[in-house]
């Protein structure tokens, strides 16, 4: 059944990659995957039918492992936990690392594909989910052997360190710090470049997009109890109400956005989560609110975390009532391509894939732990696949719906064409970075 489903996506695509797989730069590499192609397909099933969440990456970090050892690769197991790095020395030249992501979601799947995912987990709250790539990350393990096994048998084509790592816990925000502070730039060559990629839901397959500077956001959790004095509903005058202080606050936060911040600078202060009282009568003694806060550079944050402490504690002194408490957990700062790197490889792109099929990305309010990585002084550049095909996308704009957004249960990207651009344009990346 792969074998047919395989064939019928190969027999799709050509005709979209056409156009571009004759160029001078991408022949040779899209040659080299119509050899490779069955095998990657039949490698991408079994990583989407067999996820693992976060920090639970033990099978997953294993064939990464086997994988890269059979080109090769001096590899590296348990780094930041779950973490795989592999080295490729290949004479005198710069050091480019390159990453994929390993972890899925607790997500279940609804695409009724033949190799879609049935896996139950039972989370930490008791709840069972299912458990799927819902945001595309065996692609880019997929991807990742796919060019590291070409890199690994065309060595007479390019020179210096290739240094390719799976690393765990991406959605959790966790990952890259851990294997960061587990010695990767220390036990390890630090890189001269950092490349990863990342599938889009809604850009079309063959096509990539590129983005100097912000693309990821700093992402904040906010925790805010809210307290009050409880007592009975029908006596509200002997009581100082925390539910009522809570609709206060979640409109007051809005102004922070709206009337505090430039408008050139983008910030989302979302009220995700509120939880207070117990039944229709009873007044209670707190109310819990959840946030999640989005921006770009480190003083907007600053500043916006600051005004999210001011604006909880003015509405608490307004009604009377004790300050709230607040809890703040970083998550991953801001993403921000090197603008160097960028232009470097926008060029490689177009020579690669076509002018027409390299696009500007729009910045998103996602958040992104491969930023870290940039953090540490390395350039990066994090660059969004195409996956969906243009006629799934025309269908869906014929029905008028949106395409499913990564980690829908309904989110699937479309093989053959999505590796087959995946492949090229990092390879494409990889020979001129590492070029002679």
């Amino acid at each position: 059944m792969r074998t047919l489903l395989f064939s019928a996506a190969l027999a799709v695509a050509a005709v979209s990659n056409s156009a571009w797989a004759q160029t001078p730069i991408a022949k040779p590499i899209s040659d080299w995957f119509d050899t490779q192609g069955q095998d990657l397909f039949g490698i991408y099933c079994n990583l989407h039918q067999n996820p693992e969440l976060s920090w639970d990456e033990s099978a997953t970090a294993d064939l990464m492992a086997d994988h890269w050892r059979r080109e090769g690769f001096d590899v590296t197991a348990q780094v930041g936990i779950k973490g795989v790095v592999g080295i490729l020395r290949n004479g005198d030249g710069p050091t480019l690392m390159l990453r994929c992501d390993m972890d899925a979601l607790p997500v279940t799947e609804l695409t009724q594909l033949d190799y879609a995912s049935t896996k139950d987990v039972s989370l930490p709250s008791g709840v069972s989910a299912g458990v799927m790539h819902a945001c595309g990350h065996d692609i880019h393990m997929t991807n990742m052997i796919a060019v590291a096994k070409y890199m690994a048998t065309h060595r007479q084509d390019w020179s210096g360190t290739l240094m390719v790592i799976a690393q765990p816990a991406e959605e959790k925000g966790e990952g890259a710090r851990a294997m960061i502070d587990d010695g990767l730039f220390t036990n390890f060559p630090k890189p001269d470049f950092a490349v990863a990629l990342h599938v889009s839901g809604d850009t079309p397959a063959g096509q990539v997009g590129v983005l100097a500077g912000f693309t990821q956001a700093n992402v904040d959790s906010v925790d805010i109890d809210v307290k009050g004095r409880g007592g009975h509903g029908a006596a509200p005058e002997t009581t100082i109400d925390p539910i009522v202080q809570a609709a206060d606050l979640v409109m007051s936060l809005q102004t922070i956005a709206s009337r505090e911040i430039k408008p050139s600078a983008p910030v989302v202060i979302t009220v995700g989560a509120i939880a207070g009282g117990t039944k229709h009568n009873i007044i209670g003694d707190s109310c819990h609110l959840q946030l999640t806060v989005r921006t770009y550079g480190d003083e907007v944050r600053k500043q916006v975390l600051a005004a999210i402490t001011r604006k909880a504690n003015a509405v608490a002194e307004s009604y009377g009532a004790p300050s709230p408490e607040l809890l703040f957990s970083q998550g991953t700062p801001s993403l921000e391509n090197n603008a160097e790197l960028a232009g470097r490889l926008r060029e490689v792109f177009k020579d690669a894939i076509g002018e027409q099929n390299v696009l500007v990305s729009e910045p998103s309010m996602g958040g992104e732990d491969f930023s870290r990585y940039g953090r540490e002084g390395v350039p990066i550049l994090m660059y969004k696949l195409g996956s969906v095909t243009q006629s799934r996308l025309d269908r869906f704009a014929e029905l008028e719906v949106p395409p499913p957004s990564l980690h829908s249960g309904h989110y699937y990207p479309d093989f053959e064409p999505t590796m087959r651009t995946a492949v090229v344009t990092m390879t494409a990346a990889a020979l001129h970075l590492l070029k002679k």
